[in-house]
């Protein structure tokens, strides 16, 4: 009997039941959170906020129109580029570390852009300014996706979704309101305080997980090949995007150039990075059903988002005589819109399933959309604004759901890759819509002043009768016959000028509608939330 305690299997033991102890930060969660979305929400803020005070930038550094769209599409431009590398960059150097660099050099630049003393310094630095603030929004949502469990992630990216849904929204209004009541370089100076704020909190309260610290170790190798042809050929891109209208496209030989070089960079990036053992950039993620659809989908969501941020201002601005600041206005109680939403929209997508989150999203803003092609030049402020809050009731519904979707199925040590591919799918998808709305517009409203001024024939009774009325009515208030007579035809000219801009507006807007509906039945291509959890590589 002095044998049998021998036998005890007490050492095997903790190896049968030892746990997986996941890595938990020291700090609250939403105090982490809340530090990480500072910064975040004025990157996000600064790639619309600098819109209006174009005019205002231009006259006061001497330059033209032109130039000054330079202040925008530099800043667009560095912030692509650095999108799909962030990863691979924060792998490298830490997250922490790499997110540090940025806001210091986002809140450094930001004082700069406000002291430049004129364009050419401006526009180098914003470029800084984007190379700095292309960093934040993938570090914060990869922070987000290891500091909060997958039950709580919902709420999590629901804070982070009112920072890059809100800033765009109320970006014209606050820079309307501080160029017309201050100076415009304090649309930069703003970002100082709030960089320093946000510095300050996360030295002390943000740490890398461990599991960061094991991917370093398996990917050392810098791989100069693929970052150069990523850089090149996004930014060329990004450039194409931005300056295509205004060089009439394929017309001009400067975007030629850089449509060929974009698509020449981007297809050798893509066979290189399949191919290197330390990719940039992991293009094996759209193997992931949930990881492809998530981009195509945050690309549409970008499309609208951008695109309608530009569009409602313009159309007011334009055709309607509204200043700066009451058109950025009309935008701000869809902005309010989502700040009420998106916490329910956060606590709801642990219960729901997101992909009919997802597809009730887009009907929303689908029907808004197409609510919104019954516009006319006579409609009220309330009615445009309320145009704009069922839109955003639409949108409120896509971003978390979207984003929670999009890291099922993928190990945890490559949410760095995962934040980042789906921030540029967003900003991408920016950039086209502005750019869908820049061109929409001029080529249908061209199209549509000549049907229109098709019908103005000097045979046409109609048309007769009401220049006659105008001209005997402006002949009452004083004026000759023959200027009478001009100045009717220059009102019938204007009308024609307007109601053409109005049914291009309209078709741009349908087209955007249309988009959207496409976009319901793919998220019932994604594999269901219990499927694409039950693997061993969907555990985070």
């Amino acid at each position: 009997m002095s044998t049998e305690p021998q036998v005890l299997v007490e050492p095997k033991a903790p190896a049968a039941v030892a746990p997986v102890i996941e890595w938990r930060p020291k700090y609250n969660p939403w105090v982490i959170a809340m530090t990480v979305t500072l910064a975040t929400f004025m990157e996000v803020l600064d790639t619309s906020i600098a819109n209006v005070a174009l005019p205002h930038i231009a006259g006061n550094l001497s330059a033209g129109q032109d130039e000054s769209t330079w202040v925008l599409s530099s800043y667009l431009v560095a912030n692509a580029v650095v999108l799909p590398i962030s990863a691979w960059l924060a792998t490298q150097f830490g997250r922490k570390r790499f997110y540090m660099t940025c806001v210091i050099l986002f809140g450094v630049s930001s004082l700069m852009c406000g002291l430049a003393p004129n364009l050419p310094i401006l526009v180098l630095c914003r470029v800084i300014q984007g190379l700095g603030g292309g960093g934040l929004a993938p570090s914060e949502q990869a922070i987000l996706a290891d500091t909060f469990p997958p039950a709580k992630r919902g709420m999590a990216f629901a804070m982070y979704g009112m920072a890059v849904v809100m800033a765009p929204a109320i970006g014209p209004t606050l820079g309307g309101y501080i160029t017309d009541n201050f100076t415009w370089r304090w649309i930069f100076f703003i970002n100082v305080p709030v960089a320093i704020i946000s510095l300050l909190l996360t030295s002390k309260l943000v740490e890398d997980p461990p599991h960061l610290k094991v991917a370093k170790s398996k990917s050392f190798t810098v791989d100069y090949i693929g970052l150069s042809l990523l850089a090149i050929g996004i930014g060329a891109a990004q450039v194409v995007f931005d300056k295509g209208e205004r060089e009439d496209w394929f017309s001009s030989n400067f975007i030629d150039v850089f449509v060929i070089t974009a698509v020449v960079c981007l297809l050798a990036a893509v066979f290189w990075e399949l191919r290197h053992p330390h990719p940039v950039i992991d293009i094996q993620l759209f193997k992931n059903r949930n990881f492809a659809l998530s981009c195509m989908m945050m690309f549409m969501l970008g499309a609208v988002l951008f695109g309608g941020t530009v569009l409602i201002p313009q159309l007011l601005q334009t055709l309607m005589g509204y200043t700066a600041q009451d058109a950025g206005m009309a935008l701000s109680p869809g902005a309010i819109v989502i700040i009420l939403m998106l916490p329910f929209v956060g606590r709801a997508v642990s219960r729901v399933d997101p992909r009919y989150m997802i597809a009730f999203g887009f009907l929303i803003a689908s029907l808004a959309l197409f609510y919104m092609t019954g516009m006319s030049l006579e409609m009220d402020y309330r009615t445009i604004t309320m145009m704009r809050v069922y839109q955003m009731m639409g949108v409120a519904f896509l971003f978390v759901p979207i984003q929670t979707m999009c890291y099922m199925g993928i190990p945890k040590e490559k949410n760095n890759n995962v934040s980042g591919m789906t921030n540029l799918a967003r900003n991408l998808g920016g950039s086209v819509g502005i750019s869908f709305v820049v061109t929409m517009l001029s080529r249908r409203s061209q199209f549509h002043q000549t049907m229109i001024a098709s019908h103005t024939s000097q045979f046409d009774p109609i048309f007769q009768s009401r220049i006659a009325g105008l001209t005997q009515t402006l002949a009452h208030a004083g004026m000759d016959p023959s200027s009478a007579s001009q100045a009717a035809y220059g009102r019938i000219t204007g009308l024609i000028q307007g109601q053409a801009a109005m049914l291009a507006y309209i078709d741009t807007i349908k087209v955007f509608a249309i988009a959207c509906l496409i976009m319901v039945p793919m998220a019932f291509l994604m594999a269901p939330r219990a499927k694409a959890q039950s693997g061993p590589a969907a555990m985070h």
